[in-house]
């Protein structure tokens, strides 16, 4: 038998597996990596894979000796912690929309609705959760499908039960991530400038404009300008840029390119009396202020038709698989009469009467969104017919590409594009129906998300021995804990920025681009008020990239919806993994053991920058709601708002100290381990 066949413990071991605490602290796993990756999606359109942090800090914490555990409870726990970073995909790339939307001027939601939200996150994440269970020994066992990250996980879990596994690493690499975002925070000691921004007027320019047999039409004077900033210093970003390597950050850094150097500038150039037209106010607004107008209004309505695109094309090129899934996610598993703990699962009759079960809740959601009851009732349905076949085939996409490149954007937005039309088909429109359609995504999204987490944690369990039946329960707690518990960090994150003189949700700190994407579609089709005109350039925009063979339209797409302090932090940190790279390959250390670690580094970085920003964001908004007089840590310790420094040269200079402390922990250190290694 192979390893993957012969179980690493075997079926009639009797080792401890579904304790206490190892529900605590898969639960508290969950916690921390939904609060990082809610953080991260919010601000860069990412989520970082739960699955190998949480391996590590669960190996780490059953090593400490008054903690001690079995590889099984490490198993349980990685696999609760796993469905923080699920759910937190499932919220954030939906969620938000329901405070983005606006039909005639009404908006949705003013403000996050703490229990509407936790019941979209609790019903969806629970359902995802039964959905799979039901084609778990299908996909898991049956469709002999390669798992690529489940089975890098389960060897990371193996080899750590003989050796070290690196979590000092991980912890140092969240401590420095946690330092740096004190120092850059406005809530923190702020002792720099995250990203400096600049302005230029371009020369003016006379057109001479004449028509098709040469005749003088007349001159017009343009005079365009061009706004850009620099990479943020931000541990998280740099530390996703990593992740995803040189060339994908170079994608979405292209994205932003073209829309601050090319698309806005061309704006600015083509109409020279904007800056005019835009005086509502009485008085000509800046030029910084038309720039934002022109990148918020005009550009992310192109880049939502060019992801739009960009979602088709990938759902295209994976029409194999995806017909494989619909195929095989549903063939009937191998017979199986083994009383063995390896092939228990929650009972089928349980799961069908708990998917019943709650299809009741979620029908009131959509009753409170609609106030009709036949919207309602065909949105539940919807919602529970796509969600378990987009589940299904999620988890079967997981099973070939790893969880990593499930293409959860496009698979939530099939679901949306076809609730809004139904929708719309019942008569259900304007801000209701945009609510039930919203509903209905967020749902799917949920399930989506944490249905392909726990077939890929499932799978990890399969080769290490565990308890299928055990797993699931222990992802079900998790899943209950993190739904009421997520809304916290979009809250404190939202709330913060407003206090700051944001807009919240949807301004440039907080851009949220799948959210924008759910939001502009669903107002669009069901509100009647879609920039048809727009959408339509950036569908055009985004078949010429394919036509060109342009890798990843999407994700250009995302990055002119981004700032572009942001596409460049993560461009950055894919250029510091090609300089690691290229040092590993001379000295002969380059392989799966180098990217691996150095993975692990920058996810600390995410997870330091990520929690402390969420915990000052919570400092902020309870010292609002207590009338506390508090502006920052700054003004606490020091008796001033802010250092005067940090707005002068000096706030940029200093950046460098903190931006070279980041590459010395992305490259030296995987360097030195790897090296140890050989």
């Amino acid at each position: 038998m192979s390893d993957e066949q012969q179980p690493y413990v075997p079926a009639q071991s009797t080792m401890a597996e579904l304790t206490v605490k190892a529900v605590v602290l898969g639960v508290v796993l969950a916690a921390i990596m939904g609060a990082a990756n809610a953080y991260l999606a919010l601000k860069a359109g990412q989520t970082v894979s739960a699955t190998f942090p949480a391996a590590i800090l669960a190996l780490a914490a059953f090593r400490l000796p008054f903690f001690r555990g079995t590889i099984l409870e490490q198993n349980i726990a990685r696999a609760a912690g796993t469905v923080g970073e699920a759910l937190a995909a499932g919220a954030i790339f939906t969620i938000p929309a329901f405070l983005l939307v606006s039909v005639n001027g009404q908006r949705l939601w003013t403000e996050f609705d703490y229990w509407q939200t936790s019941l979209i996150l609790l019903i969806g994440g629970i359902l995802g959760v039964l959905f799979i269970t039901l084609l778990r020994r299908t996909l898991a066992v049956d469709a002999a499908l390669p798992f690529p990250e489940s089975k890098a996980c389960a060897a990371i879990v193996k080899a750590g039960q003989a050796g070290a596994t690196g979590a000092k690493y991980v912890f140092g690499a969240m401590g420095l991530g946690m330092l740096i975002q004190i120092f850059k925070d406005g809530a923190g000691i702020r002792l720099f400038r995250e990203s400096v921004e600049y302005f230029r007027q371009l020369p003016a320019s006379v057109i001479h404009h004449f028509d098709s047999s040469r005749a003088p039409l007349g001159d017009v004077q343009h005079r365009g300008a061009v706004a850009f900033a620099t990479p943020a210093v931000s541990p998280a970003l740099i530390g996703v840029g990593y992740i995803i390597g040189f060339e994908l950050s170079a994608i979405n850094f292209s994205g932003g390119v073209l829309a601050w150097l090319v698309f806005i500038p061309l704006a600015f150039f083509l109409d020279p009396g904007l800056a005019a037209k835009l005086s509502a106010s009485g008085a000509t607004p800046a030029d910084g202020e038309v720039i934002f107008s022109v990148w918020y209004n005009i550009v992310r309505p192109v880049a939502v038709g060019a992801m739009l695109v960009g979602a088709a094309k990938t759902m295209w090129g994976m029409r194999q698989s995806i017909a494989q899934a619909f195929g095989g996610a549903f063939k009937r598993g191998s017979a199986n009469k083994s009383a063995s703990r390896l092939e228990r699962d929650l009972d089928s009759r349980g799961i069908l009467l708990g998917i019943a079960g709650l299809t009741i809740p979620m029908t009131w959601i959509y009753w409170n969104f609609t106030n009709n009851l036949v919207g309602a009732i065909v949105a539940a349905a919807v919602m529970l017919v796509l969600g378990f076949l987009l589940s299904a085939v999620g988890g079967y996409l997981v099973g070939l590409v790893g969880g990593s490149n499930q293409p959860v954007s496009g698979l939530t937005l099939s679901a949306l594009i076809l609730a809004a039309l139904l929708m719309v088909a019942f008569g259900v429109t304007g801000l209701q129906g945009v609510g039930a359609v919203l509903g209905v995504s967020a749902v799917v999204c949920c399930a989506i998300c944490v249905s392909g987490s726990l077939i890929q944690d499932l799978k990890v369990g399969h080769i290490l021995g565990g308890t299928p039946k055990k797993m699931e329960i222990a992802e079900i707690i998790a899943t209950i804990t993190t739904a009421f518990v997520l809304v916290f960090p979009m809250l404190w994150l939202h709330e913060k920025n407003i206090i700051e003189g944001g807009i919240g949700i949807g301004d440039r700190e907080l851009s949220a681009p799948q959210a924008g994407l759910m939001a502009q579609l669903a107002q669009g089709i069901v509100g009647g008020q879609m920039p048809w005109g727009l959408i339509l350039f950036g569908m055009c925009f985004s078949l010429a990239l394919i036509l060109m063979k342009a890798p990843s339209p999407t994700l250009i797409a995302v990055g002119m919806y981004l700032p572009f302090e942001t596409t460049g932090a993560i461009f950055l940190g894919g250029c510091i993994k090609w300089v690691a790279d290229r040092l590993a390959r001379r000295r002969g250390i380059a392989g799966e053991s180098f990217d691996s670690f150095g993975s692990l580094v920058a996810s600390g970085l995410i997870a330091g920058e990520s929690i402390t920003g969420v915990l000052l964001a919570g400092i902020v908004i309870a010292a609002d709601r207590l009338k506390f007089a508090f502006s920052s840590l700054t003004s606490s310790f020091f008796g001033v708002d802010e250092f005067a420094f940090v707005a002068g040269p000096e706030g940029a200079w200093l950046s460098l100290v903190a931006l070279a402390a980041i590459v010395w922990v992305l490259v030296k250190i995987p360097l030195d381990n790897a090296v140890r290694g050989t």
